[in-house]
């Protein structure tokens, strides 16, 4: 009799473990045929600003896979965002608050900038004297840009210009103001706020490729400093001051955008008035302008590194690219 019981009990046992497994096997198999929720950025989407998330739509999808549509173009990928832990059952729960702590931004906004459209590839007029075939700091800028950044919306593509997908990042902008002149480094570019960490060689440019956001109503767009102007190429009391800009030309215009900048915030035609100000990289948010660009750190993984002398090694970079500009004119 005793025999039997145990080996009673030991089919019971058996039965309630397989019980078990299966119940744990169908949670497991639930959890992973769960929606998981997914980004779609749209060509209207806003940016990210300030810690805060706009123009973004999410859906609930029960495929894991993503396709995000930037600038007209469709780049597969998977996004999963996590839920947020069960509290514990027995413990306190804790709310945190349901927006962000926001922070004073480093650099401060500069309010009601009238900002005017510009192009690479552009033709002197009589509202823009200097031609955009070469920049300040670029003496191949249209080359290196790969072609003529059409701003027709009939010629372009999204964000880009249909008959080429262009070598730098197609969301630039001008700011007047120039740090370096035929001489040297100016004396003015000791007020560039990060002159000190960033400084290396004299007659070197600081400023090109700095991001800035640019906001225009509720959309927020970002892009890189990639040329000088409007009209002036000293105004340094506005571009890092608190002054008003110094022209009076193109109704007072102290910024200058690119095609993909203008669409993106919807200008409409040739003017508009945003506020913008400077932004460090790791406030640049996902977005178009991540995509595209020898010269974007974003998209160019030799313009960043990971250790304690990525910055020289940048800075070199920078100053092999400089020099190959200079022989190159020297040539000509």
């Amino acid at each position: 009799m005793r025999g039997l019981a145990e080996n009673f009990f030991i089919i019971v046992l058996g039965i309630t473990l397989l019980i078990g497994e299966r119940v744990q096997a169908q949670k497991l198999q639930a959890s992973l045929m769960a929606p998981a929720r997914t980004l779609l950025f749209t060509p209207d989407a806003t940016g990210l600003e300030e810690g805060t998330e706009r123009g973004k739509r999410e859906t609930e999808e029960p495929a894991i896979g993503l396709q995000v549509m930037t600038s007209g173009r469709f780049f597969p990928g998977i996004v999963r965002l996590n839920e947020a832990p069960k509290a514990s059952q027995g413990r306190p729960q804790v709310f945190s608050p349901s927006q962000p702590r926001q922070e004073k931004p480093k650099y401060p906004w500069k309010l009601d900038i009238v900002t005017t459209v510009f192009w690479i590839g552009e033709l002197p007029t009589q509202n823009n004297p200097v031609p955009n075939t070469v920049s300040a700091w670029d003496k191949k800028w249209t080359s290196n840009f790969g072609g003529y950044d059409d701003p027709d919306p009939k010629s372009r593509e999204g964000y880009l210009p249909k008959k080429f997908l262009p070598g730098q990042n197609p969301f630039y902008f001008a700011l007047p103001y120039n740090d370096i002149s035929r001489i040297g480094t100016k004396a003015s570019a000791k007020n560039i706020p990060w002159y000190e960490e960033a400084f290396y060689r004299d007659g070197r440019t600081i400023v090109k490729g700095r991001w800035i956001a640019i906001r225009k109503g509720d959309k927020v767009c970002y892009a890189q400093w990639e040329d000088v102007g409007p009209f002036e190429t000293d105004d340094w009391d506005y571009v890092f001051g608190d002054a008003r800009p110094r022209t009076k030309g193109n109704k007072g215009a102290g910024l200058d955008v690119s095609p993909a900048v203008r669409d993106y915030l919807d200008f409409g035609d040739g003017y508009g008035t945003v506020d913008w100000r400077f932004v460090d990289e790791r406030e640049v948010p996902e977005g178009p302008w991540k995509l595209l660009g020898a010269n974007n750190p974003f998209a160019n993984p030799s313009l960043v590194g990971d250790g304690p002398d990525w910055g020289l090694r940048s800075q070199e970079l920078g100053v092999n690219l400089l020099a190959r500009i200079d022989s190159d004119s020297v040539e000509k």
